[in-house]
């Protein structure tokens, strides 16, 4: 599966109704891959100065995330492939 990244503007949105939204994408990813659609929700960044949230989701194509993120009825500006580069280890 490749990582993708959901981009949403959300203008006036609050901390309760964000938790909300993953909470509904979450569940949507979990319904499409119990159904044989695999999506899975990774994390967010939400930039409150901004009204800007980034999700990232593992699946293997950017219409599947955008099918869970409809039908969980979260809004998006796009969805593109992006590479999720976690930190390294130190010793």
């Amino acid at each position: 599966m490749k990582v993708f990244m959901a981009e949403r503007d959300l203008p006036g949105i609050t901390m309760d109704q964000l938790g909300a939204a993953q909470a509904a994408v979450i569940g949507e990813s979990r319904r499409a891959s119990e159904a044989g659609t695999p999506v899975r929700y990774l994390r967010s960044m939400y930039v409150p100065g901004d009204n800007r949230c980034a999700c990232l989701f593992a699946a293997n194509s950017a219409d599947d995330v955008c099918r869970v993120n409809d039908a969980a009825g979260v809004p998006y500006t796009r969805v593109v492939e992006a590479h999720d580069l976690p930190s390294p280890q130190t010793s």
